[in-house]
C-alpha cells in the first residue's frame, strides 16, 4: 500500500467538474517548477513513462523533475482534461521553454494518469513532441508561475 499522508482531493471516482479541478491543480503546481512540491502529489511507488526515461517512486520522479527544469528554462505549461473514467484522467498539454542557448520550443503531448484511493497519482504515462518556434510566436506570456484565470487554454489558442 502506497504511503500517503493525507487524502489529495478531489478523489476518486471523477466527475467532470473535479476530473477538470485535478487536472488544474498538476498544472498549478507544474508551473512552480519545485519538483519537491510536485513529486508529493504521487505515491510513493509511483510509476511513470516520460519519453525515453522511466522514473518509479518519489525520488527517481524529484531528480528527473530536477533535471527536467534545469534544461527547460522559462517553463509555461497549460493542461487540459481530454477524458476521464473512475480513477484515470487522460490529459493533453503544450508548454513552452528555451534552452541555454536562448532557442524556444513548444512541446506538445498526451498524459494518461491513474490515481489511487486518496487522490495521488500512481500512475503516469505521457508521450511528447517537441516543435522549434521563434520567440515571436510564443503564445504562453503570463509572469513565471501559476497561469492566470483569464488566460486562454489550450483549445483557446488553436492548439
Amino acid at each position: 500500500m502506497p504511503e500517503t499522508t493525507s487524502p489529495r482531493p478531489p478523489l476518486p471516482p471523477f466527475t467532470l467538474e473535479t476530473a477538470v479541478q485535478k487536472v488544474r491543480l498538476a498544472e498549478d503546481a507544474w508551473n512552480t517548477r519545485d519538483p519537491a512540491r510536485v513529486a508529493q502529489a504521487y505515491t510513493v511507488d509511483t510509476v511513470w513513462r516520460n519519453r525515453a526515461e522511466f522514473p518509479v517512486g518519489r525520488a527517481q520522479v524529484q531528480a528527473f523533475l530536477e533535471r527536467k527544469w534545469a534544461r527547460e528554462l522559462d517553463y509555461r505549461l497549460i493542461k487540459e482534461l481530454w477524458a476521464h473514467d473512475g480513477r484515470r484522467i487522460a490529459v493533453r498539454f503544450a508548454y513552452e521553454w528555451h534552452d541555454d542557448a536562448g532557442n524556444w520550443f513548444r512541446s506538445y503531448g498526451n498524459e494518461n494518469w491513474e490515481f489511487d484511493e486518496h487522490g495521488y497519482m500512481h500512475r503516469r504515462f505521457a508521450s511528447i513532441n517537441d516543435k522549434p518556434i521563434a520567440a515571436a510566436d510564443r503564445k504562453f506570456h503570463w509572469p513565471q508561475g501559476r497561469r492566470p484565470d483569464d488566460h486562454p487554454g489550450l483549445s483557446a489558442l488553436g492548439l
